[in-house]
């Protein structure tokens, strides 16, 4: 049965009352999509304007969600998965090049077109769960459908060259989301707040005192322990662990993080942690740097301004980049 870690990597300490400005109040709402929940917490001295700017980030939100989001029905996405050929706007367009960026990154590793070799392994409501491992033939015909280079980008007309491939978003579409709803808030002018997404968070400066926001992560071996701190200052986090969603077959757990190359979940890592300033890479890479090596990813994290990571690997041994401050429990 598959199991989604709704608790997931992180445990979000939101310790905002300590230190905050005395006449700010905290205003929180949560609602859910993309098949989770979404929390927004900010500290305003108006709560009704508040409550207002939090309305209008959730309903950029759902502005993505219906519009994109490859599960739901009339969406750009599914259309094209449908009909392997669709008009999409330029913001759709924008975000099958970053998708690009990271499939090119990773050697072609991170592919959105991942939805057959999930649905073979049981990542998928529509199949029923398995009581065995798929066998070598099902693994080979399942990611004979598994191809990113067969979708074509001409302008804003979208086409899948293979009628087998199909597009997912799931591993990028909730940061997106995140990144444009931090966007909402900050034109309407709020200084200090959060965006929580389970794996993809978004800070909006820092806490009412000054201090950067405190969060805690989790331990992969034992979800309810904090393995360590990481404090974000008007930054964003991706996280990406093999515990967070996973199927049982006969008493062993098999993650969700495939390798098309091996057709069974990556074996070298446990978690991957990303902190920079954009909710959409954060997503992006904490499943592309998953599915690359260490030293690779650790090479591009201290490479490239603003980019940190933290990796448990599979002995539990952790790496983190240069910059990265952490603070092991």
């Amino acid at each position: 049965m598959s199991k989604s870690r709704n608790i997931f990597l992180l445990f979000l300490l939101f310790l905002l009352l300590l230190g905050c400005e005395k006449k700010a109040k905290r205003v929180d709402d949560e609602r859910f999509a993309f098949g989770t929940f979404f929390k927004i917490s900010i500290f305003s001295n108006d709560e009704k304007i508040a409550k207002q700017s939090i309305e209008n980030a959730f309903v950029e939100i759902e502005r993505i969600d219906s519009k994109y989001n490859s599960k739901v029905k009339g969406s750009l996405t599914d259309n094209l998965n449908t009909l392997k050929k669709e008009t999409f706007d330029a913001e759709g367009v924008f975000l099958l090049n970053e998708v690009n960026k990271a499939y090119e990154l990773s050697g072609g590793k991170y592919d959105i077109t991942m939805e057959p070799l999930m649905a073979v392994w049981g990542f998928s409501e529509e199949v029923p769960p398995r009581d065995s491992v798929p066998s070598k033939k099902e693994l080979e015909e399942a990611v004979s459908n598994v191809d990113f280079s067969q979708i074509e980008i001409i302008g804003n007309d979208i086409a899948i060259n293979k009628d087998g491939v199909k597009i997912d978003t799931g591993s990028f579409l909730k940061g997106y989301a995140v990144k444009k709803a931090g966007e909402k808030l900050r034109e309407a002018g709020v200084k200090s707040g959060f965006i929580s997404a389970i794996s993809s968070i978004e800070a909006i400066g820092v806490k009412g005192d000054g201090t950067p926001w405190k969060i805690g992560i989790q331990n992969p071996n034992n979800p309810s322990e904090i393995l360590g701190i990481i404090e974000l200052n008007n930054q964003s986090m991706g996280v990406s662990g093999d515990y967070q969603t996973y199927v049982e077959i006969n008493g062993k757990r098999y993650h969700h993080i495939l390798d098309k190359e091996t057709k069974y979940p990556v074996e070298d890592k446990k978690m991957v942690v990303v902190v920079n300033k954009n909710s959409l890479e954060a997503d992006l890479y904490s499943t592309t740097f998953f599915l690359m090596p260490i030293e690779k990813v650790l090479e591009k994290a201290n490479s490239t301004p603003d980019l940190d990571v933290l990796i448990v690997d599979k002995n539990d041994k952790i790496y983190l980049s240069e910059n990265l401050k952490f603070n092991k429990k």
